[in-house]
């Protein structure tokens, strides 16, 4: 039988009904690693993923138009005009972020999209260079799954996907019923280019379409399903250390392109550039073969408490059993 997986909440009191209104909606609470303490989200478009998701009218625009892709594809062209480079500033004040880290300048970007999956200095997100670890895939706030054959009891509001449904591929699903998955997600605020966890092979990409619902945890605690439905990419990377590794992009509400760089059948080492996300949030999952990875200690304790795991791309997630 083909496990089904589930994650994680909002911090929220329990005598709310799963169908909540924007208002009781509560903060979404995640742990940072390098802070060593719990943060509250800083949500870029927090009211108007609020509205949609949680009120009636929302949800009726949701389905009419917010999900399709030509909602993301027309607000990404928005995003790619010369006008919204006045955007850009203001963001960097108001989610602190640090410009020195960029490999352009402010000014040299041409439009908020392209300083949105904007590249990094080298130096600015050193890989993990243990030999038998393997490293986060993005910048984002991160959950593990040790071992889905467990997972059964894990559920959110009564809601669980299955690993068939995310990859399409009956045969796979079986391969990796008993493995390792983790889900990391990406907020607009954060550096959107993802890369391989560990060095190997890549092979093709295949593309899965779907709809482009938001993967923001206002939208998942409504529906877990989004995560398993959403456009996607699953390539397959062959690797000495820990087999197979399944590596998906999810595409999101206004992120209509996932954009991939790297060459197929090409040997790629740990921590290089596999692509990028245009405008908006996202989500990558990786998924190992049983018995193949360790978990740190502090992404498996927070994944316990459903409780994601702020963690910059190139550190270090885990390690070869």
């Amino acid at each position: 039988m083909t496990p089904v997986v589930s994650f994680w909440n909002i911090q929220r009191t329990d005598r709310f009904p799963a169908l909540m209104t924007s208002e009781l909606m509560d903060d979404i609470v995640y742990f940072d690693r390098y802070k060593n303490s719990t943060c509250v989200e800083k949500v870029y478009g927090d009211k108007a993923l609020r509205w949609t998701y949680g009120t009636l009218a929302g949800r009726m625009s949701l389905h009419a138009l917010v999900k399709r892709a030509i909602f993301s594809h027309w607000y990404g062209w928005r995003m790619d005009q010369p006008s919204t480079r006045e955007k850009i500033a203001p963001f960097i004040k108001q989610y602190e972020l640090d410009p020195s880290e960029f490999l352009r300048k402010v000014d040299d970007f041409a439009s908020f999209n392209e300083f949105f999956f904007r590249e990094l200095k080298p130096d600015a997100r050193p890989v993990d260079s243990a030999p038998a670890s393997v490293v986060f895939p993005a910048d984002g706030r991160h959950l593990c799954v040790p071992d889905l054959s467990q997972c059964d009891g894990l559920f959110v509001k009564g809601e669980m996907f299955s690993l068939s449904d995310l990859l399409q591929d009956q045969k796979l699903a079986d391969q990796y019923a008993r493995g390792s998955l983790l889900l990391s997600r990406l907020c607009p605020v954060d550096y959107h280019r993802f890369h391989f966890p560990a060095a190997g092979t890549p092979g093709a990409t295949r593309l899965i379409n779907g709809p482009l619902y938001s993967v923001n945890p206002i939208a998942l605690c409504q529906n877990i399903h989004i995560l398993a439905t959403n456009k996607r990419c699953v390539t397959e990377l062959q690797t000495e250390a820990f087999g197979k590794v399944l590596l998906l992009e999810i595409g999101a509400t206004c992120v209509g392109s996932i954009r991939q760089t790297y060459t197929a059948g090409q040997a790629v080492s740990k921590g290089s550039e596999k692509g990028y996300f245009r405008f908006g949030g996202s989500s990558t999952i990786t998924i190992f073969e049983p018995g193949r990875i360790r978990f740190d200690q502090d992404l498996v304790d927070n994944s316990k408490q459903h409780r994601e795991l702020y963690a910059r791309v190139a550190d270090r997630m885990g390690s070869s059993v």
